[in-house]
């Protein structure tokens, strides 16, 4: 029998996540592949999902998301921000961001619309983008003076007569990047001439380090009417296995989300939403102590993949650090990722699969620094080995 998948879906196969933590498993290797911490949430909020379900909220919860949790993403919203979104019409609750990426994307994009995204992006950005029919408009981060960041002469140039929306992940995975106030406002300018949506996504939000800040494009002049607004609790709170996100956005907007979403999962779990929602309320400056902790691992790891050869970007948010290999002699990341279990007894994962365009990343390796500081420890000593290899494969 010949392949029964569409074909438009043929290319994206199993995810290199699925892939790289499957062989971490297979060859007991240190996984700092795939980015889910290895310590849990607030005590606190855990408690509260278990006395959720002890209580008996088990059962379909509302469509839009449970009142609390809507009630406390508004008030967290304009508590952080200023922004004022009416928790009946202006929030709705999703089995986690990658579903409110690749919902609002159904829902707002016809077959044949463009859609930008800054490469390299999260995996799910070109299948929510391809399932929906619409095309992948890539603009390429590269690196300046330390950072990645875009030319706007290139943005500006990936606008076309179908583009219908632009994707912005900030703070980005897997770059560490967080745009500054004059990046988003490129974005601001070129959405405001051309008529254009701004789909956010901002999971890392609260994850920023040495006092960067993350401006929300919603909250730039002229933006919350034309921004989907996407957050989770997975990443916040370290509870990745949790699902829930959420968006922000004009009712318009989260009337049409509602109605693909409704067909795709209908609602979220309800005691994960309740335990998010006394997270929100309660739980950042757990949060804050999360970050100072990441940040601190952040070092620790840069630390350990310099010594170890390895060029280093240091990231300003995310759980991520940005490799080039090439210093140790090795060109291919796919290839070297792939390979990097029986030679150091780590796994990482090739930057170059986040590309519409594989070439321009092939020489860029990304490491978690979300687990254990002895976890840490141990898998930059085995990286020492890279060393002695020889520059194979790649």
């Amino acid at each position: 029998m010949s392949d029964p998948l569409v074909a438009r879906m043929r290319e994206f196969g199993t995810t290199i996540f699925a892939e790289m933590s499957a062989l971490a498993v297979r060859t007991g290797s240190i996984n700092l592949g795939q980015g889910f911490p290895d310590t849990d949430g607030p005590a606190a909020m855990l408690k509260h999902a278990m006395a959720a379900i002890r209580d008996g909220f088990n059962q379909y919860p509302p469509g839009p998301g449970v009142p609390e949790l809507r009630q406390a993403v508004s008030e967290h919203r304009k508590d952080h921000y200023g922004l004022d979104y009416d928790p009946d019409g202006e929030v709705l609750v999703t089995v986690g961001a990658t579903e409110a990426v690749a919902a609002t994307i159904l829902a707002l994009c016809e077959s044949g619309d463009e859609v930008i995204a800054f490469e390299p992006y999260y995996d799910s950005y070109a299948a929510s983008v391809t399932l929906a029919g619409a095309v992948l408009r890539p603009v390429t981060l590269r690196p300046v003076e330390g950072r990645f960041t875009f030319d706007p002469a290139e943005l500006r140039a990936a606008v076309g007569p179908r583009t219908r929306a632009i994707l912005v992940n900030s703070p980005h995975n897997p770059t560490g990047t967080v745009f500054t106030r004059a990046e988003l406002e490129e974005i601001v300018l070129l959405c405001q001439e051309r008529d254009l949506i701004a789909i956010t996504d901002e999971v890392y939000e609260h994850l920023t380090f040495d006092g960067v800040e993350h401006i929300p494009l919603a909250t730039l002049p002229g933006m919350r009417d034309r921004t989907v607004m996407i957050s989770s609790a997975g990443k916040t709170f370290s509870v990745t296995g949790w699902k829930t996100g959420w968006i922000c956005a004009p009712p318009e907007f989260v009337r049409a989300v509602q109605t693909v979403k409704q067909f795709l999962t209908f609602t979220a779990a309800a005691p994960w939403q309740l335990a998010a929602s006394y997270g929100l309320r309660h739980e950042l400056g757990w949060v804050s102590s999360l970050r100072a902790d990441l940040e601190s691992k952040r070092d620790r790891l840069m630390a350990g993949l310099s010594a170890a050869g390895f060029e280093v970007y240091r990231p300003a948010g995310t759980y991520f650090v940005q490799t080039d290999i090439r210093p140790l002699g090795f060109t291919d990341g796919l290839a070297l990722t792939r390979e990097l279990p029986s030679l150091a007894g780590v796994v990482a994962i090739p930057t170059q699969v986040f590309y519409a365009r594989p070439e321009r990343g092939r020489h860029f390796v990304r490491f978690a620094f979300c687990k254990k500081d002895e976890v840490i420890d141990e898998a930059v000593s085995r990286l020492a080995r890279l060393g002695g290899t020889g520059g194979h494969p790649g």
